[in-house]
């Protein structure tokens, strides 16, 4: 039994209804508060995979501790990383530490089963830039929802670099999805023109560029999230960034310690809560602001929202800093363009500010939400429409008019993190109870995200 509702082709549910969380969720009167976040699953898995790579022992604090993180460093174990966990408490929030005692490019070891990515496509396509240029075969599998993700996108780039990939199922061999066995080898370099922005294909190609003859260059449309670069930089790559254009060469890399920010997707639901809800303010200290990122700053300040940073400061080429958000009037916008890479993860959660923005909000060039953990612009409009939003459906996007008197009802995650935690902010502002079936969805990324809701 999948949970789906018959109506829809949402993928991204696959768990038996036993397993399945039910979340009731009310609005509370009033928000004056401190929240704390865990730290960014973007940078947590490059920190994880970087240092497995490098020379030397790093320890990686506030590392963002799920089920997609569980992925990354489940993997690096099976290639026979060195690495122990530990945890700390601040204000009742836990800080998760992993020591990592890195391999060096040429120490991992060929498995002995599967490497098992679960539901992270971003541990699925960052692990496959590193074992591209090992010398030995590695099959490499995913749950259902992630075997129905497209891997064409770092295949094709790979193969190009002279990695042997190859499909283990019925598709043909110019169609790959998991399970596929990676073929290490000798790489070579390449000049690759990335039909889309995406950091998770950049980074696959720049992990297996560390590993290739010459200089590998890839150019995107427009730039995506730049954390792998950053951090290979600072950890001794030899790379150069220009702008949307990226070169490395064949590089070691030295272990670097490193506190995570606070992960601003994740600060992005409870950013939109403060702004919605007519009587709050919230306090959300040490939030990653990589210029990559904070396209949901950028929107939400266009659309009206009150956010005042304060604290900037820069740690490994990463800055960070903390914010306050306060009640506000927003107003819709049409969110297009350049500043769609920048949100993509956040648009399910701007849907829901759109619904308490004055007029109209348009959504387009997001098509690729279709491919993400379910198909979250069919998703996000079904789970709103039955909490009474004014909300419709496009091909690459969604249109959203002025909804504010939402009413609690029941929705369904369709077993997506994002689309979880963006019904439980709902319930947060909504009349009435909200019930949110398929909740543990949250647990992919944010594993306290619950126990937080439960604080207001």
């Amino acid at each position: 039994m999948t949970g789906k509702d018959p109506k829809l082709k949402i993928s991204g549910d696959t768990r038996k209804k036993s397993d399945q969380l039910k979340k009731i969720i009310s609005k509370p009167p009033y928000i004056n508060s401190t929240i704390r976040i865990s730290g960014d699953k973007s940078i947590s898995h490059r920190a994880a995979i970087l240092n497995a790579m490098a020379e030397g022992t790093a320890e990686v604090k506030n590392f963002c501790v799920g089920d997609d993180q569980e992925s990354i460093i489940r993997c690096l174990k099976s290639l026979g990383t060195k690495i122990t966990h530990t945890i700390d408490y601040q204000d009742n929030h836990p800080i998760h530490s992993f020591t990592i005692i890195g391999n060096g490019k040429n120490g991992f070891k060929e498995p002995k089963s599967p490497l098992d990515c679960g539901n992270s496509g971003t541990c699925m396509r960052l692990i496959s830039g590193l074992l591209a240029g090992q010398k030995f075969n590695t099959l490499v599998i995913g749950d259902d929802s992630l075997s129905k993700r497209p891997m064409n996108r770092i295949a094709n780039p790979l193969k190009l670099m002279g990695a042997n990939i190859r499909p283990l199922n019925n598709l043909s061999k110019d169609e790959i999805r998991a399970p596929f066995e990676i073929k290490g080898s000798n790489l070579n370099n390449i000049n690759y023109k990335s039909p889309v922005s995406s950091a998770q294909v950049k980074s696959c190609i720049l992990i297996a560029g560390a590993y290739a003859d010459g200089v590998t260059t890839i150019t995107e449309p427009s730039k995506s999230r730049d954390h792998t670069e950053r951090m290979m930089k600072a950890m001794g790559a030899k790379i150069e960034i220009t702008d949307k254009k990226i070169s490395i060469e064949n590089s070691i890399l030295k272990a670097q310690n490193v506190m995570i920010p606070g992960d601003i997707s994740s600060a992005a639901f409870w950013i939109i809560l403060a702004a919605c809800h007519k009587n709050a303010e919230l306090f959300i200290p040490n939030i990653g602001l990589n210029p990559t990122r904070t396209g949901i700053l950028e929107v939400l300040t266009k659309m009206g929202a009150r956010i005042n940073i304060s604290n900037q400061k820069t740690e490994l080429g990463e800055p960070r800093g903390d914010l306050t958000v306060k009640s506000s009037n927003l107003t819709g916008i049409n969110i297009e363009g350049s500043i769609i890479p920048k949100i993509i993860d956040e648009i399910p959660i701007l849907s829901l500010a759109a619904c308490y923005a004055s007029g109209e909000t348009v959504i387009k060039d997001a098509q690729e939400l279709r491919v993400k953990e379910s198909d979250r612009i069919k998703a996000t409009v079904q789970g709103l429409f039955k909490l009474g939003a004014d909300i419709s459906e496009t091909k690459d996007g969604m249109i959203i008019k002025n909804s504010p008197n939402l009413q609690g009802s029941e929705v369904n995650s369709y077993g997506d993190h994002r689309i979880a935690m963006m019904l439980g902010i709902s319930g947060l502002l909504t009349e009435g109870q909200t019930t949110i079936t398929n909740a543990e969805a949250a647990n992919i990324s944010y594993p306290n995200f619950w126990d937080q809701i439960d604080n207001f």
